[in-house]
């Protein structure tokens, strides 16, 4: 069953524990994130930003806490919801997981099919949309390897907003790719947040989060924390 958020707000936890298998990773974790709102969250390997993305998607079972997500109360959901919570959720992955064996047009209709979309002319047409919202409109008869990084990446985005998705969860996004091609996928991830969808980023790289300042998190010695402006951030 669905719960109602404050309008703007489309992520909400309070007093959270995140877990990862039998390891504790975060406790006291309070997050409230806007809708249009486009964040980043850091912190060194194995401090729990992974963790905390897999619990927001309901891949990581919260087991204390309040956490309301696109109108899902996580602590309450039922198995049979989870799917509906996630076509609220695009996932950006660092490795792309496309199907090598399928062109760019069919990795995203796969996708389409496998969550309901039925009308051909449809599936068409929506495949069209996002692959113009991301730069890739000629591309679409592509296999993967036959695009760089970036525009694999770019791909990635357009298959986590064919469901109009209202939140783009982006684990390390720009892991595999390099300077130039980084600051072209978070212009993109912030052009997506102004269309009213909230953006969370986890990331290591310190240079984008000057270039491209927005609010940050970091998970630090098992708690969640606001990083202030001027502070200096350790991520390695």
């Amino acid at each position: 069953m669905q719960e109602t958020l404050p309008l703007d707000v489309i992520i909400e936890l309070t007093d959270c524990t995140i877990w990862q298998q039998d390891h504790l990773v975060l406790t006291g974790v309070n997050l409230s994130v806007g809708k249009g709102e486009f964040i980043y969250l850091v912190g060194k390997v194995g401090s729990g930003k992974s963790s905390l993305i897999k619990t927001l998607n309901a891949q990581i079972p919260l087991k204390s806490g309040t956490a309301l997500v696109a109108g899902y109360n996580l602590a309450k959901i039922k198995k049979k919801e989870i799917p509906y919570l996630r076509r609220k959720i695009g996932i950006v992955f660092q490795d792309f997981q496309l199907l090598t064996d399928r062109s760019v047009n069919e990795n995203l209709e796969f996708v389409l099919k496998a969550t309901g979309w039925k009308n051909n002319l449809e599936i068409e047409t929506r495949i069209g949309e996002v692959l113009d919202k991301v730069g890739l409109g000629r591309k679409g008869y592509k296999m993967p390897h036959q695009l760089s990084g970036g525009e694999q990446q770019r791909v990635v985005i357009g298959r986590a907003l064919l469901n109009d998705p209202d939140i783009i969860l982006a684990d390390e996004p720009t892991g595999n790719l390099d300077p130039e091609t980084s600051e072209g996928i978070i212009r993109l991830l912030t052009d997506i947040s102004k269309t009213g969808r909230a953006v969370v980023v986890a990331t290591h790289n310190y240079t984008l989060l000057k270039k491209f300042s927005a609010r940050t998190l970091k998970c630090e010695e098992g708690k969640l924390l606001q990083v202030n402006e001027d502070e200096e951030i350790e991520l390695i």
